[in-house]
């Protein structure tokens, strides 16, 4: 109970450091947003009017004050553009972006451990250089170019699938299954990879351990000692490495959904960078943030029940 407690209370300064940054880093880039409102046409009457009413005449000390006091409430501000909560325009986009990292994470975790475990007990042959010709391709190939790869073979081709868009679970389950599988798959070809370089690593390590042989030598089934005494003490840098790969996905779920026109998170951040839109930015990174450093902690957590010496 105390590791965990201590885990959770680390959470606290980290993500005070991500917001005391984004804010002060979006405040100091080029450019004036009271000015992209006005338009290019506005005077100065106009736009130093749209910058008293946004606030962003004001000290800078006292914008972070006044935002840090409604970050508190779980205010994250309101649109500059659309005048609305950016909690309700994060909520509305939150389904997708979920519905794409979750199908991504079990598509990616489910096929690239048994590929590594396979690379691994095959070392040196040819199914091993097979995992590692794929692992080396997939992470070298960018995600856009995957997607529209999919794109081209299983929708334009073949039409097996949708070319773009995103259809919610509420609208029957296989049509919300569809929009996904390639999408998926061109996001999770790099997470794939590097989870499978890392676990077929880490059981090489594990399968040369003298109480492997020893269970080799009881007459035990492969199959059980790989997956019974092998992958489970080579776990802890598999599991790193998930939690590791979820700063990939975040990443490319932006560029995942501009390629497959999801109205998710990822639509949402490359809009209101391109409008400057100070307060939908911020709350995006932080919820980012937030899900980075969640996943970091349900790693720290998931130490401890691998490894009972962790927790001392």
């Amino acid at each position: 109970m105390a590791y965990v407690l201590r885990r959770l209370l680390a959470t606290i300064p980290v993500m005070a450091v991500v917001a005391i940054f984004v804010f002060f880093l979006l405040r100091l880039a080029p450019g004036d947003p009271a000015a992209i409102i006005a338009g290019e046409d506005a005077t100065a009457e106009s736009i130093a009017a749209v910058r008293a009413k946004l606030g962003l005449d004001r000290p800078v000390i006292e914008q972070f004050a006044v935002w840090v006091y409604g970050l508190v409430q779980g205010d994250l501000g309101v649109s500059i553009f659309s005048n609305l909560p950016v909690t309700r325009l994060i909520a509305q986009r939150l389904e997708p972006t979920l519905a794409l990292t979750v199908s991504t994470l079990i598509v990616a975790v489910c096929l690239a451990v048994p590929m590594g475990v396979l690379a691994a007990w095959k070392a040196h042959r040819a199914a091993d250089r097979l995992v590692m010709v794929f692992a080396v391709l997939g992470f070298a190939m960018p995600t856009f170019l995957v997607g529209y790869g999919l794109i081209f073979i299983f929708s334009v081709k073949l039409g097996w699938l949708p070319v773009q868009g995103y259809r919610p679970i509420a609208q029957g389950f296989w049509p919300f299954l569809e929009t996904l599988i390639l999408p998926s798959v061109a996001l999770g070809i790099a997470y794939m990879a590097l989870i499978a370089r890392i676990t077929r690593a880490s059981m090489l390590e594990v399968l040369s351990e003298d109480y492997i042989r020893t269970a080799n030598s009881k007459g035990l089934t492969t199959g059980r000692v790989l997956m019974l005494h092998a992958l489970k003490n080579a776990s802890v840098p598999i599991v790193t490495v998930i939690g590791i790969g979820v700063a990939l996905l975040i990443s490319g779920v932006v560029i995942t959904e501009t390629v497959f026109n999801i109205p998710g998170l990822g639509r949402l951040t490359v809009d209101a960078v391109l409008k400057r839109d100070y307060p939908i930015v911020q709350g995006l990174i932080l919820v980012f943030a937030g899900v980075k450093v969640l996943v970091n902690l349900i790693v720290d957590l998931s130490y401890a029940a691998l490894d009972p010496r962790i927790r001392y």
